[in-house]
């Protein structure tokens, strides 16, 4: 288990629509990689590399060099069985752990309840976006909303109560056909008044807030400046959560996938360079996931829904490297044409639980799976 002397700190950043794995840590040695993709593969001239045999994206340049400095774990081939392929489905088991069944639990929302059991902090947990993340969500425990934080509660921007308002109604317009009225009516009565509560709490860490990193002005870049920020003002948040895309990329692939992932290097990079201006970045890990992967072929302009991703891990306490396994191309091997799944995005999960907040992972993830030891 890591050595922290502060309490730590997770940042989850969803990338949200499949981001599609092959072309991000790109297999540029496999010539099975080159016959599927005539028309987005990437060359080895192309690619970053790493050890392996495999090359990072060309537009992952700055996470390129933290994978360098050993401060970027890269999970290979993530997943669960039967992939849904569905965004709404496959994001709900990431959330709540139960591929079987609709859950009603957020994972990150169990583990906000274990880490402030007595509620003392209404900011333990903060979700920065337009929408409220079902990861968050568990019945009678709190959960900041914020969608922009240099314009909440300010008379030139939304006021604070209709952004809580419409962050709400994102969440119950998204969820309600899903999990029930009743359960998200009676969630959004408990949560909406701490919602607001904690919001107004996070309304100082602008004010408090300078640095001589200039983020970009991309929408992931401001968002984990949000991040930074409330970080930095020391208001106890443990766990924060934002989400970029859509990673979506049936059509014109080429030119989508290298925008979104050159804005969210630099996001993470300006992130992480922030932080240790302020020497705060010992006790912050980042964990980034994509609901599924994309097929294998390509459509002849992007790619289409798959199943097996890739995750990273992000920090200064993370054991950088490569850990499970590519899985393979060959034929033989794919599931309805997909990557298949070797590595339990559920032990991913746990790892951060157990060596990170010390928590017991098994009620949260719903079991024991095999754990990538990135820390």
């Amino acid at each position: 288990m890591a050595t922290i002397k502060k309490d730590p700190v997770l940042v989850v950043l969803q990338l949200s629509g499949g981001n599609d794995y092959m072309n991000t840590i790109v297999p540029y040695t496999d010539g099975l990689y080159h016959d599927n993709r005539k028309a987005v593969a990437l060359t080895e001239d192309q690619v970053l590399h790493i050890d392996g045999g495999f090359g990072l994206n060309p537009a992952m340049g700055p996470l390129k060099a933290l994978y360098d400095q050993n401060k970027m774990a890269i999970i290979h081939g993530v997943g669960y069985p039967d992939s849904p392929r569905s965004h709404f489905r496959s994001m709900d088991i990431w959330h709540t752990c139960e591929p079987e069944t609709l859950g009603t639990e957020g994972w990150l929302g169990l583990a906000t309840r274990d880490l402030d059991p007595q509620k003392e902090n209404i900011v333990t947990a903060v979700s920065f976006g337009p929408s409220l993340f079902r990861a968050m969500v568990l019945p009678g425990v709190p959960v900041a909303c914020v969608d922009n934080l240099e314009s909440y509660g300010l008379l030139t921007g939304i006021s604070g109560e209709q952004q809580r308002d419409q962050i709400l109604d994102r969440f119950s317009r998204m969820y309600a056909p899903e999990i029930g009225n009743d359960v998200v009516t009676e969630y959004l009565g408990q949560t909406g008044l701490e919602a607001m509560k904690g919001a107004d709490i996070l309304k100082v860490a602008p004010e408090k807030y300078s640095s001589g990193v200039e983020y970009a002005d991309t929408t992931i870049a401001q968002k984990l400046r949000g991040v930074a920020q409330v970080h930095l003002a020391g208001l106890g948040t443990r766990i924060f959560y934002c989400d970029h895309g859509s990673f979506d990329s049936h059509a014109n692939q080429g030119s989508m996938h290298h925008t979104l992932w050159t804005d969210v290097s630099q996001a993470i990079d300006d992130f992480f360079t922030d932080l240790r201006e302020h020497d705060a970045a010992d006790d912050v890990i980042l964990l980034m996931f994509s609901e599924f992967g994309r097929r294998v072929r390509d459509n002849g302009s992007g790619t289409d829904h798959g199943a097996a991703g890739a995750a990273f891990v992000i920090g200064d306490a993370i054991k950088g490297g490569q850990y499970g396994e590519f899985p393979s191309l060959k034929p033989g091997d794919l599931q309805q044409g997909d990557l298949g799944p070797n590595m339990d995005f559920r032990g991913l999960y746990s790892t951060v639980l157990e060596n990170w907040f010390g928590l017991d992972f098994k009620p949260i993830v719903k079991g024991t799976f095999e754990a990538p030891r990135f820390l």
